[in-house]
């Protein structure tokens, strides 16, 4: 009887669906077909369904659903938007061709990928905008066979902006008359721009950068009178910039940087009268800047960095009165600033730096202008700050590093309280230091070092709450004493003052917890080493050599658990080195110079006494058994509290359970752990996968689960795929793809040893990657592991791609307490460790285990004459500069000091700087 009944109720249920299914107009048919073809894996669609049949024949059921507008009867979509849904998939595209009043569809910003379908673009004869940006369709851009492009009349926006297409730029869509925006940047289109690129009659905005494409760039475009906006930078063109650019009479925008280009800058340009940003850095330009480039009054932003342009600045600049930003930074130019730059009434911001710049500043500098940031380090100019330089209120960054400046630093920045980074290092500064850091409370950094200062440290400096960064090393006469409460500034890490006359003795150290940085090396500092800096638990490197400390080693210090560099060397000290491992991995010259000191690793101290032997076997003993009871505890816990597993996917991975995962290592049951932290798995339809293991900590199972899903969802050129992740409450198993890579860099260094090239374009892929992960991820997604044996390509291609990323940050991610301090400093071990890849990748392996203190003490000329012998690159060689950058670049990655090092953005954004340091 109730199996009657049920029988009943479910046929009613199927005949009600069945009759709601046949009742649904063709459109809503359409996209309930859309729903069931796509991956939905956070239920974005969910109110894609019908209720009940339509009361009309005419109208349309869907026009309620999200993301749905019809016109005003209801009788047809007329807009569909599906952009930022989390969707995934391949579209047939056969769905689409009913909408055929279609004006609006929008699928930017999920995850679709395979080739975008030709009956989306040829069929819908009334689309008027078409955005597909942020996704991962691939294969060629339909190629408008057949009179497809003309079908599209009504376009007017056309946006393929960051996804996967190779091949030729389609050229048919040079024939759609209405259009005013082109996207296609950030793809893998190759060849030319074709010349008929020119013919567009009503084009607005054109996008066509970070793709790979090459040859001449076509005097054709300057066809585009109607276009404000030209990106087609951040590609390889052969040639020069064509001077019928001038042509453009609408141009706003234009952007050409890192394109390979060579000559010089067209006079021509001076016809751009509408011009407001003007981008060519990063090229191969020369001679001097056209004198008509200051004819183009309009002009907000110019930046023609890093180039081998030589002259000076022209005094026509004085006619730009709208100009912002100035960036002249790494190029060959040389005189002197000019005062008609001083005068420009809208200036903020001024990049000089890296040229061959001398005399003095202006003295009416940011009298004129808000000045915001000022850089003209690493030139020959001298002379004083100018007094007015912060006049205006604004100036937040004054970089004037390695110049001849001299002079004091009142009045000019005794008094500019917005001031967050100074760096006047390496120059002939004298006087005290002026500084009320209480009147400067967003100062964060600050570098003196190498200068002529006198009168001691300011003893407000504990005032400075965001105060990160302070160095004053290498001032003779610096004297004083070091702040009684120095060390609680709440932020400082890093604090050096070696080299300055100090006396005195340390004082205590309390709410130092942020501090990873002392130097105070070759001072007169007296007294007994404290046992409270045991307290400063982020503490890296302590450096006392060369002062006159007395007293013992505190035992206290092998309680910081990050301690890798201690110097003690050179002093007073007096008593056994403590037995600590902590003690002994720094070397025998960290103790030398302490006449009565005594203990491995210097010369054995008197017999140890048999009391205190007694006490160290016995607390080694309960720790054992501590240690053991405690395993035994967790052992029990896991066992009890495993849990179901759970299977997430990512875009490229079918649907599996984590059944299919685990029953590649011979497990029946979920719940039977993978043999080893990193096995292979063939799932069941031959996909193979690298499995990586994680033991979840319980208080960081939902942090580590929604990196994790972060993490699936990036997807990047150079980066291996995070396919998806199975997990219970004890485990996780992260399944990396391992079906499209085909040897690792180690491999690739055996064949490719002398092809700068290639080397060239494989360390540009990885930063690409890394910088990927470090600034377009949020939160941030450090790799961990940056190595040889983590660089894999795809097929035969020279294109690097990042393996396991993120994986070691998991690890330690699972058993942190804050995350932001992983991260930090996670990236750091990515800079640092993509600066060694650069030195291995250019030595063929040969530095590889030579340490990063080794190459900085190498001379920087034997090590690039190395370099280049071992890539056969001569002297007379157009290559050695580039050879040259690059080494620098790695050299900066490298620094001991991470305050030194460059973030990686600012690494590939200037892999071809020369002797800077990160500004």
């Amino acid at each position: 009887m109730e199996s009657s009944k049920h029988n009943k109720l479910c046929s009613c249920f199927y005949l009600c669906l069945l009759l709601t299914l046949v009742a649904a107009d063709p459109q809503t048919e359409s996209l309930l077909t859309l729903k069931s073809q796509v991956t939905d894996n956070f239920n974005s669609l969910k109110d894609w369904f019908i209720i009940t049949p339509g009361v009309s024949d005419k109208v349309v059921a869907c026009c309620s659903w999200s993301g749905v507008r019809c016109n005003q009867n209801s009788t047809s979509v007329v807009s569909l938007d599906l952009s930022s849904k989390n969707l995934a998939g391949s579209l047939s595209g056969k769905e689409f061709l009913v909408f055929t009043e279609l004006l609006e569809l929008n699928i930017s910003d999920n995850s679709f990928s395979g080739e975008f379908p030709s009956e989306i673009f040829f069929n819908l004869t009334n689309l008027r905008s078409l955005d597909i940006s942020r996704n991962n369709f691939s294969g060629r851009f339909p190629d408008g066979n057949g009179g497809g492009g003309s079908s599209l009349k009504n376009l007017i926006l056309l946006d393929a902006l960051s996804n996967s297409f190779s091949g030729p730029l389609p050229i048919h869509l040079s024939q759609l008359e209405n259009l005013k925006v082109l996207n296609l940047a950030g793809s893998y289109f190759t060849g030319s721009i074709p010349s008929q690129y020119g013919s567009f009659k009503n084009l607005e905005f054109l996008h066509l950068g970070g793709n790979l494409l090459s040859g001449h760039i076509p005097q054709e475009l300057g066809n585009l009178t109607t276009l404000t906006h030209m990106e087609i930078g951040y590609n390889s063109y052969e040639g020069v910039i064509p001077w019928q650019i001038g042509y453009m009479s609408e141009l706003k925008y234009l952007d050409i940087a890192g394109a390979n280009l060579s000559g010089f800058l067209p006079k021509h340009f001076s016809n751009l009268t509408k011009l407001e940003s003007l981008f060519l850095f990063r090229n191969h330009l020369s001679r001097e800047i056209p004198w008509e480039l200051g004819q183009i009054t309009s002009l907000v932003n110019l930046d023609l960095s890093d180039n081998h342009i030589s002259g000076t600045i022209p005094e026509s600049f004085s006619g730009l009165k709208n100009l912002r930003l100035l960036n002249l930074m790494y190029n060959e130019m040389s005189g002197t600033l000019p005062q008609v730059i001083a005068q420009l009434p809208s200036l903020d911001t001024l990049f000089i730096w890296n040229n061959y710049f001398s005399g003095s500043l202006p003295k009416s500098l940011g009298m004129n202008s808000k000045l915001r940031w000022v850089d003209v380090s690493t030139n020959s100019f001298e002379g004083e700050i100018p007094q007015g330089i912060c006049s205006r209120g604004v100036l937040f960054k004054v970089i004037l590093f390695s110049n001849n400046f001299t002079g004091t630093l009142s009045p000019s920045l005794s008094n500019c309280s917005t001031l967050v980074r100074i760096r006047l290092e390496d120059n002939s500064f004298s006087g005290v230091i002026p500084f009320s850091f209480s009147e400067i409370p967003d100062i964060s950094y600050i570098d003196l070092s190498r200068n002529k200062l006198t009168g001691g440290i300011p003893l407000d400096i504990s005032k400075a709450t965001k105060l990160d960064y302070f160095n004053i090393s290498n001032n003779p006469e610096l004297g004083g004493k070091l702040p009684p409460q120095i060390w609680s500034a709440p932020r400082l890490q890093n604090f050096s003052a070696s080299s300055c006359s100090i006396s005195g003795g340390l004082p205590e150290f309390e709410s130092c917890k942020s501090i990873t940085v002392i130097e105070l090396s070759n001072n007169n500092i007296s007294g007994m080493l404290t046992p409270t800096v045991s307290t400063c638990g982020s503490l890296e490197k302590m450096d006392l050599a060369g002062n006159r400390m007395t007293g013992g080693i505190p035992e206290r210090f092998a309680k910081l658990p990050h301690l890798r560099v201690l110097d003690l060397s050179h002093n007073n000290l007096s008593g056994s080195i403590p037995s600590d491992k902590v003690f002994q991995s720094m070397g025998k010259h960290a103790y030398e110079g302490n006449a009565n000191l005594c203990g491995l690793p210097l010369k054995s101290c008197p017999a140890y006494s048999s009391r205190k032997l007694v006490s160290v076997l016995v607390a080694c003993l309960v720790s054992i058994l501590l240690m053991v009871v405690a395993a035994l505890a967790l052992y029990y816990i896991r066992q009890r509290s495993q849990g179901q597993w759970k299977m997430v996917s990512f875009t490229g991975l079918p649907h599996f359970t984590a059944d299919d995962v685990l029953r590649n290592f011979g497990s029946p049951e979920p719940s039977e752990a993978v043999p080893a932290s990193v096995s292979k798995a063939v799932l069941p339809t031959g996909i193979t996968v690298i499995v990586r293991k994680i033991e979840l900590q319980d208080k960081k199972k939902s942090v580590v689960l929604n990196v994790l899903t972060q993490m699936g969802n990036a997807r990047h050129v150079n980066l291996v795929r995070l396919l998806g992740f199975c997990y219970n409450n004890h485990l996780v198993y992260v399944l990396y793809d391992n079906n499209l890579h085909t040897g690792t860099l180690a491999e690739k260094m055996r064949t490719k040893k002398k092809d700068w090239a290639t080397k060239k374009r494989i360390i540009t892929g990885v930063a690409k990657g890394l910088c990927f992960l470090h600034h377009e991820c949020y939160p941030a997604i450090p790799h961990g592991d940056v190595k040889l044996s983590n660089i894999l390509f795809d097929d035969d291609k020279i294109e690097p791609c990042l393996g396991e990323f993120g994986f070691k940050y998991m690890l330690h991610l699972n058993t942190a307490d804050q995350m932001n301090d992983v991260i930090r400093a996670e990236q750091q071990k990515d800079i640092y460790n993509f600066g060694e890849l650069i030195l291995e990748i250019l030595t063929n392996g040969k530095l590889m285990n030579a340490g990063g203190l080794m190459i900085q003490n190498k001379p920087k000329d034997v090590l690039l004459r190395e370099v280049c012998t071992e890539n056969e690159v001569g002297s007379s060689d157009f290559k050695q500069g580039e050879v040259k950058r690059v080494v620098e670049v790695a050299l900066l990655c490298i620094r001991s000091d991470q305050s030194d090092r460059p973030c990686m953005e600012d690494a590939l954004r200037f892999l071809s700087e020369a002797e800077n340091r990160f500004k």
